[in-house]
Protein backbone atom coordinates (compact mmCIF):
# COMPACT_ATOMS: atom_id res chain seq x y z
CA UNK A 1 0.00 0.00 0.00
CA UNK A 2 2.86 2.30 0.69
CA UNK A 3 3.98 2.18 -3.06
CA UNK A 4 0.68 3.38 -3.71
CA UNK A 5 0.30 6.54 -1.61
CA UNK A 6 4.07 7.33 -2.85
CA UNK A 7 2.84 7.15 -6.49
CA UNK A 8 -0.61 8.69 -6.78
CA UNK A 9 0.19 11.47 -4.12
CA UNK A 10 4.26 12.19 -4.45
CA UNK A 11 4.73 11.49 -8.52
CA UNK A 12 1.08 11.32 -10.20
CA UNK A 13 0.68 15.25 -9.09
CA UNK A 14 3.29 16.06 -10.68
CA UNK A 15 2.41 13.96 -13.91
CA UNK A 16 -0.61 15.31 -14.34
CA UNK A 17 0.40 19.25 -13.54
CA UNK A 18 3.16 18.04 -16.62
CA UNK A 19 0.99 17.10 -18.69
CA UNK A 20 -1.75 20.04 -17.98
CA UNK A 21 1.11 22.57 -18.53
CA UNK A 22 2.72 21.19 -21.82
CA UNK A 23 -0.39 19.88 -23.16
CA UNK A 24 -2.23 22.79 -23.20
CA UNK A 25 1.01 24.76 -24.54
CA UNK A 26 1.24 22.94 -27.47
CA UNK A 27 -2.66 22.55 -28.20
CA UNK A 28 -2.61 26.39 -28.15
CA UNK A 29 0.54 26.89 -30.45
CA UNK A 30 -0.56 23.55 -32.92
CA UNK A 31 -4.32 23.57 -32.91
CA UNK A 32 -5.98 26.95 -32.12
CA UNK A 33 -8.96 26.22 -34.24
CA UNK A 34 -9.92 23.76 -31.28
CA UNK A 35 -9.29 26.00 -29.06
CA UNK A 36 -13.17 26.30 -28.10
CA UNK A 37 -16.43 25.57 -26.19
CA UNK A 38 -18.20 23.95 -28.85
CA UNK A 39 -21.22 25.64 -27.68
CA UNK A 40 -24.66 23.95 -28.46
CA UNK A 41 -26.65 27.02 -27.95
CA UNK A 42 -28.46 27.19 -31.37
CA UNK A 43 -29.24 23.60 -31.08
CA UNK A 44 -31.30 23.93 -27.11
CA UNK A 45 -31.45 26.67 -25.27
CA UNK A 46 -33.29 26.78 -22.39
CA UNK A 47 -31.82 23.93 -20.71
CA UNK A 48 -28.30 24.93 -21.57
CA UNK A 49 -29.30 28.46 -19.96
CA UNK A 50 -30.41 26.75 -16.66
CA UNK A 51 -27.68 24.20 -16.21
CA UNK A 52 -24.65 26.14 -17.35
CA UNK A 53 -25.36 29.42 -15.13
CA UNK A 54 -25.56 26.90 -11.87
CA UNK A 55 -22.92 24.66 -12.92
CA UNK A 56 -20.53 27.83 -13.39
CA UNK A 57 -21.23 29.86 -10.33
CA UNK A 58 -21.02 26.39 -8.56
CA UNK A 59 -17.82 24.99 -10.08
CA UNK A 60 -16.00 28.45 -10.04
CA UNK A 61 -16.75 29.32 -5.86
CA UNK A 62 -15.59 25.12 -5.55
CA UNK A 63 -12.36 25.95 -6.96
CA UNK A 64 -11.60 29.07 -5.40
CA UNK A 65 -12.32 27.61 -2.39
CA UNK A 66 -10.22 24.42 -3.01
CA UNK A 67 -6.93 26.52 -3.90
CA UNK A 68 -7.69 28.90 -0.64
CA UNK A 69 -8.67 26.55 1.76
CA UNK A 70 -6.10 24.14 1.02
CA UNK A 71 -3.25 26.11 0.18
CA UNK A 72 -3.40 28.84 2.97
CA UNK A 73 -0.92 27.99 6.07
CA UNK A 74 -2.70 27.29 9.10
CA UNK A 75 -1.13 30.18 10.30
CA UNK A 76 -2.72 32.88 8.40
CA UNK A 77 -5.82 31.68 9.39
CA UNK A 78 -5.02 31.74 13.01
CA UNK A 79 -4.16 35.43 12.48
CA UNK A 80 -6.91 35.68 11.26
CA UNK A 81 -8.73 34.61 14.06
CA UNK A 82 -10.29 31.46 12.48
CA UNK A 83 -9.73 28.31 14.51
CA UNK A 84 -9.20 24.97 12.63
CA UNK A 85 -12.68 23.52 13.63
CA UNK A 86 -14.43 26.87 12.78
CA UNK A 87 -12.72 26.44 9.11
CA UNK A 88 -13.87 23.05 8.78
CA UNK A 89 -17.29 23.73 9.37
CA UNK A 90 -16.87 27.11 6.83
CA UNK A 91 -15.64 24.38 4.00
CA UNK A 92 -17.89 22.27 4.58
CA UNK A 93 -20.92 24.81 4.73
CA UNK A 94 -19.72 26.75 1.34
CA UNK A 95 -18.49 23.58 -0.31
CA UNK A 96 -22.08 21.73 0.44
CA UNK A 97 -23.95 25.06 -1.33
CA UNK A 98 -22.30 25.61 -3.70
CA UNK A 99 -21.70 21.64 -4.39
CA UNK A 100 -25.86 21.44 -4.83
CA UNK A 101 -26.14 24.58 -6.95
CA UNK A 102 -23.61 22.79 -9.51
CA UNK A 103 -24.59 19.29 -9.03
CA UNK A 104 -27.97 20.98 -10.38
CA UNK A 105 -26.55 22.58 -12.95
CA UNK A 106 -24.11 19.06 -14.12
CA UNK A 107 -27.41 17.53 -14.05
CA UNK A 108 -29.17 19.41 -16.32
CA UNK A 109 -26.32 19.74 -18.44
CA UNK A 110 -25.45 15.74 -18.46
CA UNK A 111 -29.55 15.13 -18.98
CA UNK A 112 -29.39 17.70 -21.98
CA UNK A 113 -26.44 15.96 -23.76
CA UNK A 114 -27.35 12.20 -23.59
CA UNK A 115 -31.15 12.67 -23.99
CA UNK A 116 -31.23 15.09 -26.63
CA UNK A 117 -30.61 13.55 -29.85
CA UNK A 118 -29.47 16.65 -31.59
CA UNK A 119 -26.73 17.28 -28.78
CA UNK A 120 -25.69 13.57 -28.46
CA UNK A 121 -24.81 13.71 -32.13
CA UNK A 122 -23.00 16.85 -32.24
CA UNK A 123 -21.24 15.65 -28.97
CA UNK A 124 -17.13 14.18 -29.03
CA UNK A 125 -16.83 11.34 -26.40
CA UNK A 126 -14.38 13.34 -24.76
CA UNK A 127 -17.11 15.55 -24.20
CA UNK A 128 -19.08 13.32 -22.60
CA UNK A 129 -16.16 11.70 -20.77
CA UNK A 130 -15.29 15.31 -19.16
CA UNK A 131 -18.79 15.90 -18.18
CA UNK A 132 -19.05 12.42 -16.20
CA UNK A 133 -15.25 12.86 -14.79
CA UNK A 134 -16.42 16.08 -13.12
CA UNK A 135 -19.79 14.53 -12.00
CA UNK A 136 -18.22 11.84 -10.24
CA UNK A 137 -15.60 14.13 -9.15
CA UNK A 138 -18.48 16.62 -7.44
CA UNK A 139 -20.53 13.57 -5.90
CA UNK A 140 -17.13 12.36 -4.08
CA UNK A 141 -16.77 15.77 -3.04
CA UNK A 142 -20.66 16.11 -1.19
CA UNK A 143 -20.01 12.55 -0.34
CA UNK A 144 -16.43 13.68 1.58
CA UNK A 145 -18.74 16.19 3.87
CA UNK A 146 -20.02 13.41 5.80
CA UNK A 147 -17.08 12.03 6.20
CA UNK A 148 -15.77 15.15 7.57
CA UNK A 149 -18.40 15.23 9.88
CA UNK A 150 -16.88 12.56 12.30
CA UNK A 151 -13.93 14.73 12.92
CA UNK A 152 -15.12 18.68 13.62
CA UNK A 153 -11.86 19.03 15.08
CA UNK A 154 -10.23 20.05 11.46
CA UNK A 155 -7.56 16.90 11.52
CA UNK A 156 -8.27 15.35 8.51
CA UNK A 157 -8.49 18.78 6.65
CA UNK A 158 -4.74 19.54 8.30
CA UNK A 159 -3.76 16.36 6.47
CA UNK A 160 -5.11 17.22 3.26
CA UNK A 161 -3.69 20.91 3.27
CA UNK A 162 -0.28 19.81 4.45
CA UNK A 163 -0.49 17.49 0.99
CA UNK A 164 -1.34 20.05 -0.94
CA UNK A 165 1.37 22.85 0.13
CA UNK A 166 3.97 20.26 0.42
CA UNK A 167 3.22 19.15 -2.92
CA UNK A 168 3.74 22.86 -4.29
CA UNK A 169 6.90 23.29 -2.33
CA UNK A 170 8.35 19.76 -4.24
CA UNK A 171 8.41 18.43 -0.74
CA UNK A 172 6.86 14.71 -2.07
CA UNK A 173 8.29 12.59 1.12
CA UNK A 174 6.66 14.87 3.37
CA UNK A 175 2.59 15.36 0.68
CA UNK A 176 3.27 11.17 0.94
CA UNK A 177 3.37 11.66 4.62
CA UNK A 178 0.39 13.43 5.01
CA UNK A 179 -1.69 11.11 3.39
CA UNK A 180 -0.95 7.95 4.95
CA UNK A 181 -3.77 7.46 7.04
CA UNK A 182 -6.68 9.96 5.01
CA UNK A 183 -9.56 8.11 4.53
CA UNK A 184 -10.17 6.53 1.07
CA UNK A 185 -12.93 8.91 0.16
CA UNK A 186 -10.42 11.95 0.33
CA UNK A 187 -7.85 9.79 -1.45
CA UNK A 188 -10.41 8.82 -4.20
CA UNK A 189 -11.05 13.11 -4.50
CA UNK A 190 -7.43 14.09 -4.82
CA UNK A 191 -6.87 11.34 -7.38
CA UNK A 192 -9.28 11.75 -9.68
CA UNK A 193 -9.20 15.44 -9.26
CA UNK A 194 -5.62 15.19 -10.39
CA UNK A 195 -6.79 12.63 -13.65
CA UNK A 196 -9.12 15.57 -14.70
CA UNK A 197 -5.88 17.90 -14.55
CA UNK A 198 -4.64 14.74 -16.95
CA UNK A 199 -7.21 15.02 -19.42
CA UNK A 200 -7.78 19.07 -19.23
CA UNK A 201 -5.59 19.68 -22.64
CA UNK A 202 -7.64 17.35 -24.38
CA UNK A 203 -10.90 18.18 -23.72
CA UNK A 204 -12.88 21.43 -24.12
CA UNK A 205 -12.01 22.90 -20.42
CA UNK A 206 -8.63 24.68 -22.47
CA UNK A 207 -11.27 27.73 -22.63
CA UNK A 208 -10.68 28.43 -19.37
CA UNK A 209 -7.87 30.19 -20.33
CA UNK A 210 -8.52 32.39 -22.54
CA UNK A 211 -9.74 35.66 -20.98
CA UNK A 212 -11.29 38.47 -23.31
CA UNK A 213 -8.39 40.83 -22.01
CA UNK A 214 -8.31 42.51 -26.24
CA UNK A 215 -11.91 42.80 -25.74
CA UNK A 216 -11.10 45.01 -23.06
CA UNK A 217 -8.70 47.53 -24.85
CA UNK A 218 -10.32 46.92 -28.35
CA UNK A 219 -11.33 50.30 -30.61
CA UNK A 220 -15.24 51.37 -29.95
CA UNK A 221 -17.16 50.25 -32.87
CA UNK A 222 -18.82 52.94 -34.45
CA UNK A 223 -22.70 52.24 -35.17
CA UNK A 224 -24.84 54.81 -37.57
CA UNK A 225 -28.38 54.61 -38.41
CA UNK A 226 -29.34 55.13 -41.76
CA UNK A 227 -31.41 58.68 -42.02
CA UNK A 228 -34.88 57.80 -42.75
CA UNK A 229 -35.87 59.26 -46.32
Amino acid sequence: MNYLNTFFFGIYPYIAIAVLVIGTWIRYDREQFTWKTSSSQLLEKKQLRRGSIAFHIGILAIFAGHFVGLLTPSEVWHVLGVSTSAKQIIAMGAGGLFGVICFYGMTILIVRRLKNPRIRANSSTMDIAILLLLYAQLILGLLSIFVSLGHLDGSEMLKLMAWAQNTVTFDATTAVAAMTDVHWIFKLHITLGMTIFLVFPFTRLVHMFSVPVQYLRRQHQVVRQKAAR
